[in-house]
């Protein structure tokens, strides 16, 4: 029941994504196991593709890449391998998992013990211990659609925050503009093809006439405006 609420919070996210899946680690397990994989990845709407690659897996989820070790088959008389491993390839991926299975007590007292014993930077890569491989699978998707919606999130607050400047920039733009006598609010929509404060202070005379449709005649105060500090300290006539 806990798994298919996750799941289905997987799929009502709108976050899906691409696993890329090594040849050689899918070669290696059961077709029954790579089978689970294809449904499970196909019902969470990500996209399973088989490439020679050197982690089990990589997933590409809201705009972010993360690998995988996937360790089907964990053996206490020789773990290191598995960290080795994982040591060279934190080195080429910036985001780097290590899923283990570990059904048995024994592979588990094994695994923490050498996981001190070889580990040289506790936390990188990050270990995430299974009983099962489906356990361990659904592990692995529900990471890389955690980190997905994070990196999706931080994108789109960035640009709300970045059209919220531009409405502000846009907003302070007009109340200047709007400020210099004879200018209308329609003459100072038309003004902002001219670009910012700053690149209108500097605009001549004809290249607000090249860029805009208003007159001569206020092309000519705009200019005065920026130029012509008597001009601009002067009393307004309305």
């Amino acid at each position: 029941m806990i798994r298919a609420q996750n799941n289905e919070s997987i799929r009502n996210s709108g976050v899906g994504g691409v696993c890329l899946m090594s040849t050689k680690w899918r070669d290696e397990q059961h077709s029954s196991f790579i089978n689970f994989i294809s449904c499970f990845l196909t019902s969470n709407s990500f996209r399973l593709n088989f490439v020679p690659i050197a982690p089990d897996l990589i997933f590409n989820c809201g705009g972010l890449s993360l690998a995988f070790i996937f360790v089907i088959n964990y053996d206490c008389n020789n773990p290191g391998p598995i960290f080795s491993r994982a040591q060279k390839l934190k080195s080429q991926f910036a985001h780097l998992y290590v899923v283990v299975i570990l059904p048995t007590k024994e592979q588990n007292d094994s695994f923490v013990h050498s996981y001190f014993s070889y580990s040289k930077d506790i936390g990188r890569p990050t270990f995430v211990p299974a009983l099962d491989l489906e356990m361990g699978f659904e592990k692995i998707v529900r990471i890389a659609h955690a980190r997905g919606v994070c990196k999706r999130h931080d994108v789109v607050s960035k640009l709300k925050a970045e059209r919220e400047r531009s409405v502000q920039g846009m907003n302070a733009f007009l109340r200047v503009v709007s400020s210099i006598p004879r200018v209308e609010p329609h003459d100072a929509n038309a003004l902002q093809s001219i670009g910012s404060i700053e690149a209108l202070a500097k605009a001549s005379k004809e290249i607000i006439l090249e860029n805009t449709d208003i007159s001569s005649e206020k092309a000519e105060m705009i200019s005065r405006f920026f130029r012509d500090c008597k001009f601009n300290m002067s009393p307004r006539i309305s």
